[in-house]
């Protein structure tokens, strides 16, 4: 009985740590290229300097997930080809964050079941008036299903992956981070409290926002988030949620400590 608690206890812990990560998108609300921009970052010709609203795929030996559902969530499913999808983690309900959350209408027809979605109960406000069709007591035929699943400060399980939620602050709004194992994923914030710092200490890798070199009101820039990163010192840090004002990639990344990068859409970590 010992040994087979023991080899399950070594199953699970596999599970939650073998991580696949793609980054599906890494861009600010806008994206980039942005709309009728001319700047050398939009006219940009390298693949590294396109970036779709930010969000991130994680998969382990049995789930796959995601943190965030953007506007751009239908191209980034088609891209990485993602044929089913157990859950979403939402980090605030912003239209850039959960935008795209008509579209696991797919899912539900093919995997049968309403989508669970988690999120704090003031950002599952903001999803039921985005979609407010989604949760009125008769719905129209064909509408997205989702089971919305409440997130408070304590950790809680999908499955056999143990998710700890991190509060930051994004101006005057709390947002949600995450960290699954050794993986910490955090966007849209600008201040993270000494309380939360402690759940994120000891990540093997860290994925922070920075939005541009100049201060922001909202988000970290790009000299604060390197000041965060290097207090926590995880082994390799990646920057997303990333404006067309940050600079060229391939200019920026010279500028890095040799543990940070500039994340890409598409780029691919494991942890």
């Amino acid at each position: 009985m010992i040994i087979q608690f023991i080899c399950l206890l070594l199953r699970n812990y596999k599970k939650i740590f073998n991580l696949e990560i793609t980054f599906l998108g890494t861009g600010t609300s806008q994206g980039v290229p942005v709309i009728a921009c001319t700047c050398e970052v939009c006219n940009s010709k390298n693949h590294k300097d396109k970036r779709l609203r930010s969000s991130v795929l994680i998969k382990t030996d049995n789930k796959i997930i995601t943190i965030d559902a953007g506007p751009d969530f239908r191209q980034q499913m088609l891209r990485e080809k993602v044929k089913n999808l157990d859950a979403i983690l939402i980090t605030h309900g912003h239209k850039d964050h959960v935008g795209g959350l008509d579209d696991v209408r797919a899912f539900n027809y093919q995997q049968k079941r309403p989508m669970d979605v988690f999120a704090s109960k003031i950002h599952q406000v903001d999803i039921k008036r985005e979609f407010f069709y989604a949760f009125e007591e008769n719905t129209y035929p064909g509408v997205p299903k989702i089971n919305l699943n409440v997130v408070d400060g304590n950790s809680f399980d999908i499955d056999t992956i143990k998710v700890i939620p991190i509060k930051a602050k994004h101006y005057k709004t709390e947002v949600l981070g995450y960290r699954i194992g050794d993986f910490t994923y955090i966007t849209d914030a600008n201040y993270i409290s000494d309380k939360e710092k402690d759940k994120i200490h000891g990540s093997k890798i860290i994925v922070l926002n920075a939005l541009r070199k100049q201060k922001h009101v909202s988000h970290f820039n790009l000299s604060e988030a390197i000041e965060v990163l290097k207090e926590l010192k995880p082994e390799k840090a990646y920057l997303t949620h990333i404006s067309h004002l940050m600079g060229l990639h391939n200019m920026v990344s010279k500028e890095l400590p040799s543990f940070i990068e500039l994340a890409y859409d598409g780029l691919k970590i494991n942890c």
